[in-house]
């Protein structure tokens, strides 16, 4: 099993883990460290190896501040989102884009470019589940 510290970037993206774009070297093993983007705070919920041998899930709690901007991303798997409090636009292509506001679940299906933005004067709060193939780039820009 990795350690916290190895997790402890995760959400990058931060809905996918949601920021200006950053981690484009950072792997499902190794992401970068917390912090690296600001106005978006992280905090590993929980992280095991599996659903299946080369991947691993993760569940990370996200905070971005009012204002910033997620720069279009994919991710190497699956991304479950939940919105707490807050919101912003979210375009994942192929589809319209969402208004995504509290009390919303989404699915950003592996490898699907997506972004967003425009959240207002109101921190956004979110939980996000990753099932990523380890070894991968977590996010790369798309």
């Amino acid at each position: 099993m990795l350690s916290r510290r190895d997790f402890a970037g995760v959400a990058s993206c931060a809905l996918c883990s949601l920021t200006g774009f950053i981690a484009s070297d950072a792997s499902a093993q190794t992401p970068p460290t917390p912090g690296v983007t600001p106005g978006v705070t992280r905090k590993i919920l929980s992280q095991t190896d599996g659903p299946t041998p080369g991947y691993v899930t993760l569940v990370v709690d996200i905070e971005i501040e009012p204002g910033v901007t997620i720069g279009r991303h994919t991710h190497p798997g699956i991304e479950s989102a939940y919105m707490l409090d807050g919101g912003f636009d979210l375009p994942i292509e192929g589809q319209p884009t969402v208004a995504f506001k509290p009390g919303m679940g989404i699915v950003v299906p592996a490898n699907t470019p997506h972004a967003g933005g425009k959240n207002g004067d109101k921190k956004s709060h979110l939980v996000s589940t990753y099932i990523v193939e380890k070894g991968k780039p977590l996010a790369s820009p798309a």
